[in-house]
């Protein structure tokens, strides 16, 4: 099978004196003799002691200030891997307020040493942030930029409260800005103080400035509107072993009248599932179907009813689609567990005005891509495949629904490697070519075995193919997805 998933964080930590630094291995030295005996004596005598009422717990540091001239003790500047190394530095020309300021140049398109510029800011140590209710700083560019997302709760650990604000609209003048706390009970242990991830600007790059950066406790963060799925109630056709990621936003109004919507890690949740024998929650918010049958998933984020809501419908176990028995010397696969892949694949190019949720799942033991909701789709190759010796396209396809069909399109993408679409018609443009096919006769609750003939345009032009999209549906389970010499 082509993997499909994500590549762990990697990061550099380039700040002076850093360099003899290692990660925080917390290690638990246990005085074994001290504390047998001290076991032994308490049982000898029954002697019970109680906590005094006197006694102070350690708390974590509530330090509020990131950077306010220079960085806050303990926080460390640690770039996303493919980042400029260097778009981050000390301002001492260039500030809102005191003596210096956060300036972060953004790489232009093509820049040999990344067009990217993206890190976290960590304490390590934590602090405690239950007190304040926004993130906030004055910030300002070169140019109206949009920063991509900036945010807090990055720590490169667990990042279970992650919040980003997407698409900063910047001006050339210092502005203030306010990224709330959806949850700030849930902040008693915070490593993550700031993080930001930006590109180009229409391919170019620009610098922008961020000062003052601090938690506050403004106390005009009001009406809070959290919800799940976009606020929509969705309804999913699904298996024993598949798991379902949730994900949610938090709307609040920062008492300027302006409404501010911000993304908010699952964990900033509390869900519950109707039905605990077919679906449960994990507090990252995974929904784990463990049986057959149908289950409501709903949540709350402070107390607050959450918009929106997932409906299960589970089946049962998915069967096993068929085993591939070609030789792999006459394969190229672009999805199956048979075969090594030839290129990794991107299975969710969210194309404009598509419907369509993709998701990896696995049941026993094997892989499959589920789509729900589909009108059209695509699967789009890294990079393109070969297939001039080849003859065939084999796929696996497994539906519940009566009378789905799946519409198939094999697209060679051309000399320049990019898919020219006429955004009237649908049909290839330039030097693309393609070849279409609908997957229909489908067996309702079992897996269908599709051999799709290169045929068409295709029958003299398929050196070059970079893509295959889909059609219809609108719910279909995917498997087994390979060119084969016949």
């Amino acid at each position: 099978m082509g993997t499909n998933g994500r590549s762990e964080p990697m990061y550099t930590s380039i700040l002076e004196n850093k360099k003899d630094k290692k990660m925080k291995n917390r290690q638990f030295i246990y005085l074994k003799t001290a504390l047998l005996l001290g076991f032994i004596f308490t049982v000898a005598i029954g002697c019970e002691r109680e906590a005094s009422g006197d006694v102070e717990f350690a708390s974590f540091p509530t330090t509020a200030e990131v950077f306010i001239d220079g960085f806050s003790g303990g926080l460390e500047y640690l770039p996303f891997e493919g980042s400029v190394l260097n778009a981050f530095t000390v301002d001492n020309e260039v500030k809102y307020k005191g003596s210096a300021s956060m300036r972060f140049d953004v790489p232009n398109v093509g820049d040999p040493a990344g067009a990217f510029a993206g890190a976290i800011f960590p304490d390590f140590t934590g602090r405690d942030l239950s007190g304040y209710d926004a993130l906030t700083f004055w910030a300002k560019g070169t140019i109206p930029g949009a920063i991509n997302e900036i945010g807090f709760g990055y720590d490169f650990d667990e990042n279970k409260f992650i919040v980003t604000l997407p698409n900063l609209q910047l001006t050339t003048n210092w502005r203030k800005y306010i990224i709330p706390i959806p949850d700030p009970y849930k902040l008693t242990l915070e490593k993550g103080m700031f993080w930001y991830g930006e590109g180009p600007e229409d391919g170019n790059g620009y610098t922008f400035w961020i000062d003052e950066l601090k938690f506050e406790n403004l106390g005009t963060i009001a009406q809070p509107q959290p919800a799940i799925l976009d606020g929509e109630d969705k309804v999913q056709q699904t298996f024993i072993g598949n798991n379902i990621a949730l994900y949610g936003t938090q709307t609040f109004n920062l008492g300027s009248g302006i409404n501010e919507t911000i993304l908010v890690a699952p964990s900033y949740f509390t869900f519950t599932s109707s039905n605990v024998d077919v679906a449960q929650v994990s507090e990252t918010g995974i929904v784990s179907i463990v049986g057959k049958g149908t289950a409501d998933i709903t949540a709350v984020l402070a107390g607050v009813a959450a918009r929106g809501s997932l409906k299960i419908t589970s089946s049962g176990a998915l069967p096993s689609a068929p085993v591939p028995m070609r030789p792999e010397a006459d394969v190229k696969s672009i999805y199956s567990d048979a075969y090594t892949s030839v290129t990794g694949s991107n299975f969710n190019p969210n194309f404009g005005g598509s419907t369509t949720q993709t998701t990896e799942a696995t049941s026993n033991d094997d892989s499959v891509q589920l789509y729900n909701n589909n009108n059209f789709t695509g699967i789009i190759f890294n990079k393109p495949v070969d297939a001039s010796a080849l003859t065939h396209l084999h796929i696996d396809i497994y539906t519940q629904g009566t009378g789905t069909n799946v519409g198939i399109q094999i697209r060679d993408v051309g000399a320049n490697g990019e898919i020219e679409t006429n955004t009237t018609n649908g049909f290839p443009e330039g030097d693309d070519k393609d070849f279409r096919f609908t997957a229909s006769g489908l067996t309702v609750g079992g897996w269908t075995s599709f051999d799709i003939p290169l045929g068409g345009d295709l029958t003299s032009q398929k050196n070059n193919l970079g893509a295959l999209i889909l059609t219809d549906g609108p719910d279909f389970i995917l498997d087994n997805i390979y060119f084969y010499k016949q």
